[in-house]
């Protein structure tokens, strides 16, 4: 670019403007005084005012050498990855090179790019979706002032989801143009998600809404499935909305995937399904506490229960059977009757936990009322028994028909010695006994308090997670049949509450016997899970077994890989893999599966991938650009267009002329030298005072 000068005349008064224009005025009166007095000499009086007023203006010629500034072309190019269906990628790299080569040939231009790169893993809420082309934009043009900018250019399939109401303040007049990847009228058959709830009641049913668009129309074979499991198959007409009931089955994540089968016209395969994830959380639960004769530990069941809000405790004391007789008469008595058939045949199933707290059996519950409960467990109930010295005895509770589901027979024996609770070699791999905090070393013994009683037994079923004096079953734990039972085979549990001998975990172990019992997954022995974070999935194998079965790993696209879990701990197995693909990733090892939703769960990218330019439109024509297809135009005419004139075509696209350019140097010279000035002054003056004169 040559190098141009420019000649101007510049003012640079003396004094300021106002100051000069009431000498002005002066002057010109003192002149129209003297032409009224008959004064001669009045063109000689006013050329010596003008000749003083124009020294103080002080012109004079300002010669600039102007360097001239290269305006600056921007290419956008998406990269996305629905850019990579069909020939899109193939259109838009052939438009690049030959913009790139058109616009070189332009004298004073400079090329720039930005290049918005495929999505990387993404976790759904922490930043937008989609393609945030404008956004990528907009950051090129940070250090380009708008006087600079010529026009720019942006090579996408127009699915862009970040276009603004109104034009960016970046632009400023510059030109913005859209070249098109794809074809016009494409057909791809996709679902959308129309309503879908974040939480739920573990339990409850939820309710979801979708449609499935396809410019075929007709039906579409639909699946829902829930954490990677099939819950329903369906035939859904297209274009309408569908409500699908959802039970939230547990705490936490419950992913659910919509998934329709191919249409007759299919761009990817990608946005035939959708995921999104309800949190289940679970409502308040009901628990039954039923406390045979009063001890000090019983206050401390009550509280512990009490103390958690999210716990409705129904608590009651067997203070006076029928058969008991000491001669008080009936109307001084202020207990209630005990509700059994309420509480044990009515309401039965209402009850999300029943405790039994050194309850001794007799004429009060029923053998039939023990059936129901024992039924109870069976069905999916819980059950917690906290026995005391007559359990040991004919009157326990083993010697009813809730026997039948109690994993540990008494042995007739009770141990009143000093000991500590132990962690037992399957406990140290049971989540329930793992990690009890001061649960000490493995192998070594722990640092809990003592405790005073072991009721001693024999274990049938179950595990014992817990031992107590001579390695004796302390805590067992069994499933029966849907249902969970859970043994605690001394009354001592509240020396740990009361900090007898240092105390002990007492409110964790209760915590995490009582969300066993109600099958939390966090607590599950033999258990699958899979967390994604970002691009990493770590997926953890806990078992009770000693050693863990491989992992098969079936990506979004189906490919399979196998996975080998370490040991991080007794029992629990880790293996760690780094994904690249958003999407679902399923997890099984022949027993147990599994599901991670890996990036945003309801990607929008995908939610339309047809090609338009529709979405482009209204800021492209904000900004006086133009729109073109690339199947119609591969590689559009450029042209070099001044400010004010058409911007673009029907097959070309202009760049607008700045004409910019930074000062190099400043030659001035004066106009009116100041011997000049005082000589042509005082010529006017004697002149004038001659003309007087005469």
């Amino acid at each position: 670019m040559t190098p141009t000068s420019a000649v101007s005349i510049a003012l640079d008064p003396l004094l300021p403007w106002p100051v000069l224009a009431v000498l002005g005025a002066i002057g010109l009166v003192l002149v129209m005084l003297g032409l009224r007095a008959g004064a001669r000499g009045l063109a000689l009086r006013l050329g010596a005012l003008a000749t003083l007023l124009a020294a103080l203006v002080n012109p004079a010629l300002v010669e600039e050498q102007r360097k001239p500034i290269a305006d600056v072309a921007l290419i956008v190019i998406d990269d996305s990855d629905s850019m990579a269906i069909g020939e899109r990628r193939a259109q838009v790299a052939a438009a690049r090179e030959a913009l790139k080569r058109k616009l070189g040939q332009l004298e004073g231009l400079e090329i720039r790019e930005a290049v918005l790169p495929p999505a990387r893993i993404q976790l759904g809420s922490e930043r937008p979706g989609g393609t945030r082309l404008i956004d990528t934009m907009r950051s090129a043009l940070v250090d380009v002032p708008p006087e600079r900018l010529a026009a720019v250019i942006l090579l996408s399939d127009g699915q862009v989801h970040d276009v603004p109401p109104q034009l960016p303040p970046e632009l400023g007049a510059a030109p913005l143009h859209a070249l098109i990847a794809g074809r016009r009228n494409e057909r791809d058959r996709l679902v959308v998600i129309e309503q879908a709830p974040r939480f739920g009641v573990v339990g409850r049913v939820v309710t979801a809404k979708f449609r499935i668009e396809d410019p075929a129309g007709g039906t579409a074979p639909v699946s829902i499935s829930v954490g990677g499991e099939v819950i329903r198959r369906m035939a859904v007409p297209v274009g309408r909305s569908v409500e699908i009931p959802i039970t939230v089955g547990n705490p936490g994540a419950n992913v659910v995937e919509v998934e329709v089968g191919p249409g007759p016209s299919e761009l990817t395969l990608d946005n035939n399904r959708a995921l999104f994830s309800i949190n289940g959380v679970r409502d308040r639960l009901r628990v039954l506490l039923v406390s045979g004769e009063p001890y000090q530990g019983e206050r401390a069941w009550r509280n512990l229960l009490k103390s958690d809000p999210a716990v409705d405790l129904i608590h009651f004391t067997i203070l006076r059977t029928p058969q008991k007789d000491d001669f008080t008469p009936v109307r001084e008595l202020s207990l209630i009757v005990f509700p059994m058939k309420e509480l044990f045949e009515q309401k039965l199933k209402e009850f999300d936990l029943i405790i039994f707290d050194r309850y001794e059996t007799g004429n009060l519950i029923t053998r039939e009322y023990f059936r129901n409960i024992a039924e109870y467990v069976r069905t999916g109930g819980a059950l917690l028994v906290s026995v005391g010295p007559v359990f040991a005895t004919q009157r326990s509770l083993y010697r009813t028909p809730l026997g039948a589901v109690l994993p540990a027979a008494p042995s007739g024996d009770v141990l009143e010695v000093g000991f500590r609770p132990k962690v037992t070699e399957v406990g140290q791999r049971h989540p329930v006994s793992a990690g009890l905090p001061q649960a000490g070393d493995p192998g070594k013994d722990p640092e809990w308090g003592r405790w005073f009683r072991l009721i001693t037994s024999r274990t049938e079923r179950g595990h014992a997670v817990l031992s107590g004096a001579e390695d004796r079953p302390l805590v067992v734990l069994d499933r029966v049949g849907e249902g969970r039972v859970a043994q605690l085979m001394s009354d001592h549990l509240w020396l740990w509450n009361r900090g007898i001998d240092g105390g002990g975990p007492q409110p964790e172990l209760v915590r995490r016997v009582a969300h066993w019992l109600m099958k939390e997954p966090d607590l599950e022995e033999e258990a699958l899970r899979a967390t994604a974070t970002g691009g990493r999935i770590e997926v953890l194998r806990r078992t009770l077994a000693t050693g863990f079965p491989p992992i098969t790993m079936t990506e979004p696209g189906g490919a399979t890989r196998s996975l080998v879990p370490r040991e991080i701990a007794p029992g629990r197995g880790l293996a760690v893999v780094d994904v690249d693909k958003p999407g679902l990733y399923r997890f099984g090892d022949g027993t147990l599966q599994t599901v991670a939703a890996v990036g945003n769960p309801d990607p929008l990218e995908f939610s339309d991938v047809r090609a338009t330019d529709q979405r482009l439109k209204p800021l492209v024509e904000a900004a006086g650009g133009g729109l073109l297809w690339l199947a119609d135009q591969a590689e559009p005419d450029v042209r070099a267009v001044r400010a004010g004139r058409a911007a673009a075509g029907s097959d070309w696209v202009g760049v607008r002329r700045n004409e910019g350019y930074s000062v190099a140097g400043i030659n001035q010279l004066p106009l009116l030298p100041g011997l000049l000035v005082a000589l042509a002054f005082l010529f006017a003056l004697g002149a004038a005072w001659w003309r007087e004169g005469r």
